[in-house]
């Protein structure tokens, strides 16, 4: 078994082997687009491939990955000068193509880990669509890379701000991309903006929820929340804490692969 992994490395003999080794297919899926005055345009995009690599470079054999999707769904963030968005449909059709055709060479586990917000209903959307497709012989599932639970406990051990403070460019995004490449990240320029007032149950964190309130899923118009492009505190991010972040989002993702590939695969039964 080849220990090679990264796709766009690979020679088409060498796929056509891989594909017969019934290795999950990782597609990372983010965006471009205004991560506050002290983050790249790029954050998502680095964010979820780090963490995908990561995760590849400890079982290279059971896995290969894909460059990752680099554009979104961000219409949300085009008030702010530099994002770039795709319309749902063309999101969802561009993440189909590349599953359809890693399903037509051989592969029948796709997992798309997504690192972008406004993603999930579109990328939902394919997965469902390469499943029906193949009548079932193919599992694509969906996960954030956030929704790991290894991730989720490492935050909750080791967040400091309070609920509303790990949404967007945030104590979170920022603490990964200091662990990545932190020569990129102007901490003079972070700030702490948990955006105009809103009643708790539209206050967004990736974790946490004001006690008492309700799971009300909006995705605002950015520049209608926030002045700077932040949802969340960036001035608690460290390096420290996005090792740590790091570490956990791949070791889950590990183990989310794991059941992937132990996902059964029967045939669908008509029953009319």
């Amino acid at each position: 078994m080849s220990e090679k992994f990264l796709y766009n490395e690979l020679t088409w003999p060498e796929v056509a082997k891989i594909a017969k080794e019934d290795r999950v297919a990782i597609l990372p899926a983010a965006a471009i687009e205004a991560h506050g005055p002290h983050l790249p345009l790029d954050t998502d995009v680095v964010l979820c491939n780090e963490v995908c690599l990561r995760a590849a470079r400890q079982i290279p054999g059971e896995v290969v990955l894909l460059p990752p999707i680099t554009y979104g769904y961000s219409e949300h963030l085009m008030d702010f000068p530099g994002t770039i968005t795709l319309d749902g449909d063309t999101m969802t059709k561009c993440v189909q193509g590349v599953c359809q055709s890693l399903a037509r060479h051989g592969f029948r586990r796709i997992l798309i880990v997504n690192g972008h917000g406004l993603n999930p209903p579109y990328l939902d959307a394919a997965a469902h669509a390469i499943v029906t497709e193949s009548k079932g012989q193919v599992v694509c599932a969906t996960i954030s890379y956030w929704g790991v639970a290894q991730l989720r406990q490492t935050i909750k051990e080791l967040r400091e701000s309070e609920p509303g403070g790990i949404c967007h460019a945030c104590e979170m995004e920022t603490s990964l991309y200091l662990a990545i490449r932190p020569e990129l990240v102007d901490m003079e320029k972070a700030v702490d903006d948990h955006g105009l007032p809103v009643p708790d149950s539209f206050r967004l964190d990736m974790f946490a929820r004001v006690p008492g309130s309700s799971g009300i899923m909006f995705g605002p118009y950015w520049s209608t929340r926030s002045t700077t492009g932040v949802l969340g505190s960036a001035r608690k991010a460290t390096r420290e804490k996005g090792e740590a972040f790091l570490k956990s989002a791949a070791d889950g993702l590990v183990e989310v692969i794991g059941e992937v590939r132990q996902m059964p695969i029967r045939p669908n039964v008509d029953h009319h």
